[in-house]
């Protein structure tokens, strides 16, 4: 693949730039509740009015049709402008990076039509129900059961780790509609109403004090059978194809971001000093340990380019996408761990003081990265499996 830009790739970058400069938010992003929800769709709507909404979304569900590639550099410049907020902290992240695009590979006309205008819109925020209690890595062992009654559905079970499940209005729900079929089969996605009656979610505060997980329970929730999505007991495949897109490409704007965070940590240990009064940039093991990070970030972007580009050749994400997951998830624990090494004791408090950033809430943040969408044993099983070609343990 050639890595250099093209005329027009310059172009998009500079338009991305001058773009950022005059419409980025300057508030802070409110950590939780309604005011977060409210800030996070205000954003999605300013992208959408912009014509920055769905970027690589297909021209003919509301996008702009553009390559990865000019997403990336749309990341790469979201980074450079020093945002007050992260792109994949938002609680339209599921809407755009896993169902909307579920949906255009998917769904049906109709279902298009309804849901994909709102999410490019900022009008509806998705929460993913996936894992439960039982089975968070093994996806397959979910026992959240659905009963065909009618034209609909009759959810009994329970999800956790929901993120954003106390502001979604939708969720991408699985759930197992033939109990006596082999795990992976006999399982429904399905697009769930979160105001359906029968529905009772329980926020949970996490480590880093905030709760942006959730427990959702489901006592008889009707849905209709209309919102099933790929077909009746196929929901693994469909689920697939949600996950192949959050461990190919849905993670781009956390990797720009974290080489951002790279290069400010340097600049941190070159303003820094010892208790001799010696820049921090001058002990040999941290600066062993800044140029590797360095080094990573940027191996992580070439092998998310080579993904990208075949993506680009085959049309859908492959397992290939786990290989950057895992890399990306271990790496972003590294940086985090070095940051607090940096930093030192002023780095252990959880509100800015004087302007200044904090670094223990993404630290502990960071522990989720090698958790959420596959543990790292999931992903080096996949790896292991489709990529390598091993034979199953």
């Amino acid at each position: 693949m050639d890595l250099d830009l093209t005329e027009e790739e310059h172009a998009f970058r500079e338009e991305a730039r001058t773009w950022l400069r005059s419409n980025l938010p300057t508030e802070a992003r409110p950590p939780e509740g309604q005011a977060m929800r409210d800030f996070d769709l205000a954003w999605q709507r300013t992208l959408y009015d912009g014509g920055w909404a769905g970027i690589n979304w297909p021209v003919e569900f509301g996008g702009r049709g553009l390559s990865d590639i000019q997403q990336m550099i749309w990341y790469e410049e979201f980074a450079r402008a020093e945002p007050p907020f992260t792109l994949n902290n938002s609680c339209t992240f599921v809407a755009n990076n896993h169902g909307g695009p579920t949906l255009i590979v998917n769904g049906t006309d109709e279902q298009k039509a309804e849901h994909l205008p709102r999410i490019l819109r900022g009008e509806v925020v998705w929460c993913q129900g996936f894992s439960e209690p039982g089975a968070g890595s093994d996806l397959a062992g979910l026992s959240t059961k659905a009963e065909i009654d009618g034209d609909e559905l009759v959810v009994t079970g329970q999800k956790t780790w929901t993120s954003y499940a106390h502001v979604a209005d939708l969720q991408e729900l699985l759930v197992r509609t033939d109990p006596t079929a082999p795990k992976h089969k006999g399982i429904t996605w399905v697009i769930c109403d979160m105001r359906s009656p029968g529905i009772e979610i329980r926020e949970i505060r996490t480590m880093s004090h905030v709760t942006d997980f959730c427990e959702v329970f489901y006592d008889e929730v009707r849905i209709p059978l209309a919102n099933v999505v790929g077909g009746l007991n196929n929901g693994w495949r469909t689920a697939m194809s949600t996950l192949s897109f959050e461990r190919g490409t849905g993670f781009m704007a956390d990797q720009v971001e974290l080489a951002a965070t790279v290069e400010r940590l340097i600049g941190e240990a070159r303003e820094r000093t010892d208790a001799s009064g010696r820049p921090l940039i001058r002990d040999e093991e941290l600066a062993r340990r800044l140029a590797t990070a360095r080094a990573e970030v940027s191996a992580l972007r070439a092998m998310t380019l080579a993904g990208i580009s075949r993506t680009a050749r085959t049309g859908m994400p492959g397992a290939e996408g786990s290989m950057i997951r895992l890399f990306h998830g271990e790496l972003h624990q590294r940086v985090y761990q070095l940051a607090l090494d940096i930093i030192g004791p002023e780095a252990l408090r959880l509100t800015p003081v004087d302007g200044e950033g904090v670094w223990t809430g993404p630290y502990l943040q960071s522990f989720a990265y090698t958790i959420g969408g596959g543990t790292t044993d999931i992903q080096r099983n996949i790896v292991g499996e489709r990529v390598l070609g091993l034979p199953r343990a």
